[in-house]
């Protein structure tokens, strides 16, 4: 029995070493709940403490209410869950990933603070910006689409 504790022990020690560097470094997180199962917002807390516990403080965090379309077997309220989010700090918005709606508008939302945030610590920074918004110039991109050729580079294109 000792040994089998040791073993679990030793697991729990390796998860935490795990779940430490995995929030190293991020910037926003989405706490996704199911609307229609009371137990997954049950766990939000659980997982805001985690969340809390391992990455940086100015983490942008955003709790999302998904299955939004499922409004006739709905088991949290809205009203429930804007109350745990005013309390806890955190953006809210309820989702359906089924019909699309919302699921940008919270990635926009969070990737909007990400900007904020780090607009002003770029400013607070640099005290010669004056308030200018810092510069994102960087190298141009080309994706190419469905009906788009790759550019082909000189310098590995086969003759």
């Amino acid at each position: 029995m000792i040994a089998l504790l040791q073993f679990f022990e030793g697991l729990r020690l390796r998860y935490r070493a795990v779940t430490s560097a995995y929030y190293r470094g991020a910037l926003g997180a989405l706490l996704v709940y199911d609307i229609t199962k009371r137990q997954s917002f049950d766990h939000i807390p659980r997982w805001l403490e985690e969340l809390r516990g391992h990455a940086d403080k100015n983490i942008v965090i955003m709790l999302v209410g998904n299955k939004s379309d499922l409004e006739d077997e709905r088991a949290v309220s809205t009203e429930d869950a804007k109350e745990f989010a005013e309390k806890e700090n955190l953006f809210f918005l309820e989702t359906s990933a089924l019909q699309a709606t919302n699921v940008e508008n919270a990635f926009q939302t969070v990737l909007s603070e990400i900007f904020k945030i780090h607009s002003k610590k770029n400013m607070a920074a640099d005290p010669k910006a004056n308030g200018a918004v810092p510069s994102l110039a960087g190298k141009k991109v080309v994706v190419p689409g469905p009906a788009q050729e790759i550019p082909k580079s000189k310098c590995c294109s086969s003759m």
